[in-house]
């Protein structure tokens, strides 16, 4: 078997999709902010059911693994691993930055022979500040990731290097007005959230690697030190629904 359950929770926007090899069998998403916690078991539930599976025939969990908001981090972190743990699966983490990158490789945006075109995705860290790296077009990363402070200098050298500049995530809007006019006409703007769909790439490749996190041990990337109570969490109804009809 080669389904997996994709967990996505690093922003406001939150969403799960179950999968087979890289085909989607099934997705939902959760737009109200601040909502995971109350609302992401249920989604969770309900796309299982609507790809015709149970838990008991999941190969793995796949769940983004951050930069991104705590609170969320937290939550699909301790539901991924409650669900790994109940179904006796391996665990798998993808790179929140990489998530939206690919989600900007699917709408087909950075259409640049290879080299000449960067994905930069970004993920809104409040003020003027960005959680990014940069991505080539086949979505592998080519820098660290890193918290950064937008300012007009910020990109000034892969402006001069590269000829397409695809800026994507809830950050990228801040850098809009910042880009010297000499550059604009390189640049594209795709304002996104990471969605659970585009981790389907990455998961499978992880799962076909055997590329599993230490379920016990596996904490998010959360870039910067936070301090936050843990979410409830209720996991029966994933790992159980027969028992919740």
């Amino acid at each position: 078997m080669n389904r997996i359950l994709l967990i996505e929770t690093a922003t406001d926007v939150c969403s799960a999709a179950v999968t087979d090899g890289e085909r989607i069998l099934a997705s939902g998403h959760i737009e109200q902010a601040r909502s995971q916690a109350s609302r992401l078991v249920p989604m969770i539930q309900d796309t299982i059911s609507r790809a015709g599976i149970t838990v008991r025939n999941l190969s793995a969990v796949a769940v983004s693994s951050g930069p991104g908001s705590y609170t969320g981090l937290r939550v699909g972190v301790s539901t991924a691993k409650g669900i790994c743990f109940g179904a006796d699966i391996p665990l798998i983490g993808i790179e929140t930055l990489a998530v939206i990158a690919r989600g900007a490789i699917r709408a087909g945006i950075p259409c640049g022979a290879p080299g000449d075109t960067v994905i930069i995705p970004m993920i809104d860290a409040r003020r003027m500040e960005v959680y990014t790296a940069l991505y080539d077009t086949a979505g592998n990363r080519l820098t660290d990731t890193a918290a950064v402070v937008l300012t007009p200098e910020t990109f000034s050298s892969e402006l001069n290097k590269y000829s397409r500049l695809v800026f994507t995530g809830d950050g990228a809007a801040k850098y809009g007005d910042m880009i010297p006019e000499q550059y604009r006409d390189r640049c594209v703007f795709l304002p996104s959230h990471p969605e659970a769909e585009d981790m389907a790439v990455p998961a499978y490749a992880a799962l076909q690697e055997k590329r599993f996190e230490d379920t016990a041990y596996f904490e998010p990337f959360y870039l910067k030190e936070f301090i936050a109570a843990d979410p409830s969490r209720k996991l029966e109804a994933v790992l159980h629904p027969d028992r919740h009809l």
